[in-house]
């Protein structure tokens, strides 16, 4: 049975235990896709079930979206703007709430909930400078007489499907920006996270309905065979943006490209951070811990592989060894709480089946590596060979290898020796280390890092990575063309007609 505190939260959310899994202009009653339970990974109990869509009522829901996109990309952008600015209001009226959902469902401690909610917030508030700022360029054009620009249109309706780890965050990186670029977006979020989607529908929805725009988001939650697949086939969906593992993009982009529609992709991450000889190791070690631990290692940012130089690599292991055990595990609601659970029970059995496998190929545990009973997991500190394979996967877990080099150009190679290629960090007091290593001969990731970790990337950067991490760009800098359509427009105010590049075509009247 949910607590007195979940079901107070859940009422001013506007959730019942029972709710309705699709929503376009309104909530479908009694949609046909089967019931899901929500359950909360830190005592395995169900907090509440969530009543699936079918694929008829997908459809429906996608008629509705395109329906009200048609009025919505006419809109004037500020207006959108200002729409998504009381959204960001309700978000932040309802942050602990919100927050507090997000940490019973996913497990990730209720600071980082909390943390994921201002995620949100953010991201409204650089949506809404944003909806003054869609620019486009003027150009000279060689004919006379003739002028040559580029503007930016409305994109159509969105295809967002969402994974557990962050279930609220992405989905405003995709949402408010394609809102105010004047798309309308339909949700498809993870089956760990249903109730923290119907919450955010919910709030947006009451803002949406005070100005006549109920349509402009819309959730579904329904098996991914049926509403997944359907998603990524909708020629009615010309952008999916999505987030998961690399095998489901790699499926996701085939399926988008045989329709030749775009992809917006946010795959894996084995994110990795160097620590040279003259590293601040108090600052290294800060950093380190929380990527590795924060959300129990199920970041895609996660701090995964730490290459230490041989000179420093002792001394830095004995300091993550005091810190790791004092690292408090347990009821993510508590504020004391450092680690919480992983998101359920399989997520533990595949932690412990990639250490047996470490284990095999010669990793050596230095700290952690057990299973503290439900989903809670230690924090486990592997002391790794440079050619061991598991370096190359990414394990969903909060595993950490170590890894020895000599020279940094060693370190880079190793570095960029695997499959993904997301995040990136160097912790160095050298100049020289830190440039080489945001050089391109450096850092081979979307994002690389000097003197921080590889998490809690702030909204204003643009957000994705290389190789198997699908090449995405989400929140900031110009992530917003995404979602929107260029078109390069040419004007002749003159009374010829010359042609470009200088040819001369007669024709007689």
């Amino acid at each position: 049975m949910a607590s007195t505190a979940l079901m107070s939260a859940l009422d001013r959310l506007g959730i019942e235990p029972l709710n309705s899994g699709a929503c376009h202009t309104e909530w479908i009653e009694r949609p046909r896709g089967g019931e899901l339970a929500s359950e909360n990974p830190a005592t395995g109990e169900a907090i509440a079930r969530v009543t699936m869509a079918s694929g008829s009522e997908y459809d429906e829901v996608v008629d509705r979206a395109e329906q009200v996109w048609k009025r919505w990309r006419m809109f004037p952008a500020p207006a959108r703007g200002q729409i998504v600015r009381e959204i960001g209001n309700e978000l932040r009226r309802y942050k602990d709430d919100l927050g507090a959902l997000v940490t019973m469902e996913v497990g990730k401690i209720i600071a980082e909930g909390r943390g994921e909610v201002q995620e949100m917030i953010d991201m409204a508030d650089f949506a809404v400078g944003l909806s003054r700022q869609l620019y486009g360029l003027t150009m000279g054009s060689e004919r006379p007489g003739h002028r040559m620009y580029e503007q930016w249109h409305p994109l159509g309706p969105v295809g967002v499907i969402t994974a557990f780890n962050f279930p609220v965050a992405v989905w405003s990186w995709n949402a408010l920006l394609a809102a105010v670029c004047g798309d309308c977006v339909v949700w498809k979020p993870s089956h760990y996270t249903p109730l923290t989607a119907i919450a955010v529908q919910h709030i947006c929805n009451r803002v949406l309905e005070r100005h006549g725009w109920l349509g402009v988001f819309s959730l579904v939650i329904g098996e991914t065979g049926e509403i997944g697949e359907r998603m990524a086939a909708d020629d009615r969906l010309p952008l999916i943006s999505a987030t998961g593992s690399t095998a489901m993009g790699r499926h996701v982009a085939q399926v988008v490209a045989a329709r030749l529609g775009r992809t917006l992709l946010e795959l894996g991450g084995n994110n990795a951070v160097i620590v040279t000889e003259d590293a601040n190791l108090d600052l290294a070690v800060r950093a380190i811990v929380f990527g590795a631990v924060g959300t129990a290692g199920q970041r895609c940012t996660t701090i995964r592989r730490v290459l230490l130089h041989r000179n420093v690599a002792e001394a830095f292991t004995q300091r993550l060894y005091r810190v790791y055990s004092q690292i408090r595990v347990g009821d993510p609601m508590d504020p004391l709480t450092l680690m919480g659970p992983l998101v359920h029970r399989a997520a533990v059995d595949n932690m412990m089946t990639a250490l047996a496998t470490i284990r095999r190929q010669g990793g050596e545990i230095v700290y952690g590596g057990g299973e503290l009973g439900g989903c809670f997991a230690e924090p486990t500190i592997v002391r790794s060979p440079r050619l061991m394979p598991m370096l190359r996967e990414e394990v969903f877990a909060p595993i950490l290898h170590l890894v020895l080099f000599d020279t940094l150009e060693e370190a880079i190679e190793i570095h960029n020796d695997v499959p993904q290629g997301l995040s990136s960090a160097i912790f160095t007091t050298n100049l020289n280390a830190a440039e080489t290593f945001l050089s391109a001969r450096g850092s081979d990731c979307g994002i690389a890092n000097v003197n921080i970790g590889t998490s809690g990337a702030e909204i204003g950067g643009a957000f994705g990575g290389e190789k198997e991490t699908g090449g995405g760009r989400e929140s900031g800098s110009d992530a917003w063309k995404a979602y929107m359509r260029r078109q390069t427009v040419t004007i002749n105010y003159s009374d010829s007609m010359p042609l470009a590049q200088g040819i001369e075509f007669g024709i007689s009247e």
